[in-house]
Formats: structure tokens, sequence, C-alpha cells
């Protein structure tokens, strides 16, 4: 594969868990890269090859000086959904190529079929890309390997046991490094335009096998306590939304006894195979440890 051009790539949520590792890819493949934050502050956790602007989604007028003379952008949509028209609408007048970070919204597997606002929002931005005519693709992983530093890091730090619903719900967790290397990839060469990708791990894992996982990375045996989702609910209350949870809740009734969907996007387009949740566990076992 060649490069596409060598016109900047604008990255949007340049610091978050995969903007930040699609800097640091496209800055390691010789891209020269815009990375928008929407604070100023932000710009010290960004390499100093980066060129960083402050841009709001929310604004959409404030994304014209990081995207004048950019040639590609990766959207990580992180804004209510009022703006998402006028954002697509700038970026089309701007850029000829955009790498979207949508969710497998499409794929016929219970775990991602259930109600859920986050995919109605990604399915609306993905028909306002497809009316402008850009040069598009679509990168959609599926669990997250890092949701559990969010979900059971807190309690594995204090040592306590870690109270969860559907312990044998199964999903393939993908590592935010493979998205980030799929989505520096097919910003930065050629071949992938109009590709609509569906990003997994390797493997099924139930969550309790995933708590084994971690516990294995740390050496030591992490208490695991099924929980009934109205428990869960109580747990969570003010912690996340409502509609989040019920979603998650319902992702992981249906996915109960069904083997996860795997796919062999990341091996294809990277040419190596995706990091196991285990691999993963080991690499990030620091960030389960107190203090960290």
């Amino acid at each position: 594969m060649n490069q596409i051009d060598h016109s900047p790539v604008l990255v949007t949520g340049a610091t978050g868990r995969v903007g930040r590792l699609v800097v640091d890819q496209l800055l390691d493949a010789g891209v020269t890269v815009r990375a928008l934050t929407r604070s100023a502050a932000a710009a010290a956790t960004l390499p100093a090859k980066a060129e960083v602007f402050v841009g709001d989604l929310t604004v959409p007028e404030s994304l014209d000086p990081a995207l004048s003379g950019a040639g590609a952008v990766f959207l990580v949509w992180t804004a209510p959904p009022q703006t998402a028209a006028a954002v697509v609408e700038r970026l089309a007048a701007h850029v000829r190529r955009i790498v979207f970070l949508s969710s497998p919204h499409q794929t016929p597997h219970p775990l991602f079929q259930q109600p859920n606002p986050m995919a109605v929002l990604h399915a609306d931005i993905e028909r306002l890309i497809a009316a402008t005519g850009l040069d598009a693709t679509i990168i959609r992983p599926g669990m997250f390997a890092s949701n559990s530093l969010a979900w059971w890091a807190p309690a594995i730090r204090a040592g306590e046991v870690v109270r969860w619903p559907y312990g044998a719900a199964e999903s393939a967790p993908v590592d935010d490094r493979d998205i980030a290397a799929v989505a520096a990839r097919t910003l930065s060469e050629d071949g992938y335009v109009g590709g609509d990708y569906v990003l997994t791990g390797p493997e099924s894992l139930t969550q309790a096998a995933q708590l084994d996982a971690i516990g294995d990375a740390l050496g030591r045996r992490i208490a695991f306590e099924e929980i009934t989702p109205e428990k869960f609910r109580s747990l969570w209350a003010g912690t996340a939304p409502s509609s989040a949870v019920d979603m998650l809740l319902a992702a992981w009734k249906a996915a109960v006894g069904q083997p996860a969907y795997i796919t062999t996007a990341v091996a294809d387009i990277l040419g190596t195979s995706p990091r196991t949740f285990r691999q993963w566990a080991a690499d990030h076992a620091s960030m389960f440890t107190e203090g960290s």
C-alpha cells in the first residue's frame, strides 16, 4: 500500500483512549498530524510533533483552523447529536477523506442488536457522511478491552469483590491499540475507501473469564460475585446514564450462551493477529493496582 498523500490528518478526540493512540500511530508512519482538543491545557499530554488545535464539535466553526489545508480526518463523535450535520458539512468542505469510529450496530449478533442510543447516533452520522460523497471508511469496534478499567479496576485496586451481572455473557474484546492501528492504516494508506470493518479480538470470552485473565496478570485470584440487573442499576445510579446501563444489561443478557461475533478485519488490514485479552491484561496490569 502507498500513502494517500502528504496532507495533514486531523484527529478528533485526540486525547481520548483511541484518538491518542491514533496520533502516535500516524506520527510513527511519518504523517503530519493535527490533534484536536477542547482544552489548551490538554495539549501538554500530546506529542511535541503533533500540531495542536483547540476546537469543539458543539461549535462547528471552531474546527475551521484545524481543517484548513488538511487532507483527511479521523472522526470520533464525543458530543451531543445536535451539531452532527453541521460538523459533517464542514468536514466535507475542507477534506477529501474521512475515517469514522462507529459501532457494530449493523452486525447480526444479539450483543449488538439491543436498543442503543449511541448506535442510533452513529447510524445517523454515517448517513450524513454518505450524503457528502466523501471518501469514507467506517470502523466498528466491538467491546473495547479497556472497558474493564472503568468497570472493574476500582474494585480490583481496592481488593474488593467484583460484583457484576451476567458473568456468563460472552464478547471478544478488542485491544484499543489494534483499533488505533487500523484507523491509522486506513487514514494514511490507499485501498480502504468504502471499507466497512467490524473490529474484534480473536477469542470469545465470558465476563468471568476476562476477570480471570486480569487476575492471572496480577498473580492473584479476583473474587467475583454475580448480582442481579436490579442491584447493578442501583450500584451504578448516578455514575452512568440510565440509558447506557439499560443498554449494557440488555446486551449482556442477550449474549449469555452466545459465542461472540469474531472477525478477521484486524489481521486482514494490519497483517498481524489481533492482541488477545490476556495480552491486553498483562500489558495493563499496573492500571489495576493500588495507586495507579
